[in-house]
Formats: structure tokens, sequence, C-alpha cells
């Protein structure tokens, strides 16, 4: 894969994703979070002849106008409005075959990466352990039931590298990574319960790298190696066609690299 002189990746790079595995006709998608990656994510599906339409949730209003894409402002955390968001997509009629939850915080007004233990703040944990572990974990509980028992489906997370356990060598960032830790954990154990109901299901946790977005932007090195959303979305998505069920509950790269937990 080759670079540009700002060490970008260029979006020709990576060939656009055989989506064909990802869904059938008149399937539909569901896209939690329009950042950066997750609106690139709701671009790049509605323009996949297997899916009818992609529903992009939001806290913000979206603002996207394909006509293949549905909009719906919705504080993921409110579990009211998650369930009325699931009896909307059942009501479709049309199968739930891939869902993806972008949602994730790094930097904002209530946390900061920490250097040192002696930056630990309990109010930022907590923070941080309610935005990376429990929303996706909540959206999950009410998504999971929605995805075809005997049909190939895939619900993904985007994680981080930093939340592998047997990759930290550096240290620092004790919320962060501790955050991503909790959520891959809940992704494998939800992957075991899903089999159970669901055994051609596939739930997995996602690496996207470093992506070119307010959340990375103030930890990227000048000579920093990132890539656009863009080419981001199209690499998560062409992993994600490329998994089966044995890869279910596993953490992958966007490179289709599995990661250690």
């Amino acid at each position: 894969m080759t670079r540009d002189s700002t060490g970008s990746v260029t979006r020709n790079e990576i060939p656009l994703p055989a989506l064909s595995p990802l869904a059938s006709e008149n399937s539909i998608a569901v896209v939690f979070g329009a950042g950066g990656i997750g609106r690139a994510l709701t671009e790049r599906l509605a323009v996949s002849p297997g899916i009818s339409s992609v529903w992009s949730v939001s806290r913000r209003p979206p603002d996207f106008r394909h006509p293949k894409i549905v909009s719906r402002q919705i504080d993921p955390s409110d579990e009211v409005a998650l369930s009325d968001l699931a009896l909307e997509l059942k009501a479709s009629g049309k199968p739930l075959r891939l869902a993806i939850v972008t949602n994730g915080v790094l930097r904002d007004p209530l946390t900061s990466p920490e250097k040192s233990w002696r930056s630990l703040n309990s109010a930022a944990l907590a923070h941080l352990f309610a935005v990376n572990a429990i929303l996706p974990a909540i959206i999950a509980k009410h998504v999971l039931p929605l995805l075809p028992r005997h049909e190939r489906s895939v619900f993904a997370v985007l994680s981080a590298r930093v939340g592998s356990i047997g990759d930290n060598r550096l240290g620092g960032w004790y919320g962060y990574r501790a955050s991503k830790a909790a959520l891959n954990q809940i992704v494998h154990t939800l992957a075991i319960e899903l089999a159970r109901s669901h055994p051609e299901s596939i739930c997995v946790a996602l690496h996207p790298g470093t992506v070119e977005t307010p959340l990375s932007a103030p930890f990227v090195n000048s000579d920093g190696k990132t890539m656009s959303p863009d080419v981001a979305a199209e690499a998560l998505l062409k992993v994600l066609a490329g998994l089966d069920v044995r890869d279910s509950g596993g953490f992958f790269a966007w490179d289709g690299q599995a990661i250690p937990y």
C-alpha cells in the first residue's frame, strides 16, 4: 500500500470490497454514530446493490441526502429509544444483516488520555467505560435479536488496538485502554451467546487504524501514518466481507490482521 507525501493512505490503494457476503437482496444495515468513520461507512453501504436501506443512528441530526439512507436522531444510551428503533427496524419487513457501532470517545471535555497513574480520575474513567464499553453492550442487547437466525449476518463494533492487553508495550492511556479491553471482552462474550441462537451470525471487534478524524487528530505526529475515513470504511467492510463464523468473537485490524486480546 502506498501513501502520499503526508503519510495518508490514498483512496485508490484499497479496492472496493465485495459486499455480497454482507448482505443479500433487500436487506438492511444500521450504523450507530455519524462521525468520520460512521458517516463514511453509511455512505459506502448506501451504494451497495445488495442493501436496500442503510439506517444511520446518531445523537446529532444526520444530514445525509442519499435516498437509501434512513436517518434517526437517537441518543444510543436511551434504552426506550433503542427499543423503539428495534421495533421500527423489525417492522420494515426486511432482514437486518449488518450492524456496526462506531460510537466511542478518547478525548473530550471530561477526559484526556492519562500519561501516568497520577492522572487517574474516577469520573473520567466512568465516562470512558460508559461510552466505549457500556453503550455498545446496550446497543447489542437491542440489535442482536433482530439478526436472522439461520442466515449470515454481522454485528461489529469499533474498538482500538491499544485495548489489546497482549499488545500493550507502552503503558499509559489507562482509561481508554481499559474501556476498549472491556469492550473486547463484551464482544467475545456476546459472540458465545449469539452462536447458540444465531449459528450463522458473526460478532467482532474492529481496529480501524489511525483515521483522520477529530478523535485522533491531537495524537498524530507530523510523520504519523493515517488514512481518510473513506479509505478506512472500505478497508473495514472488506474485512467484514471476508469473515466467517469461525472468526466470531475475534478482534481484527483494518488490514485483516487478528489482534490478541
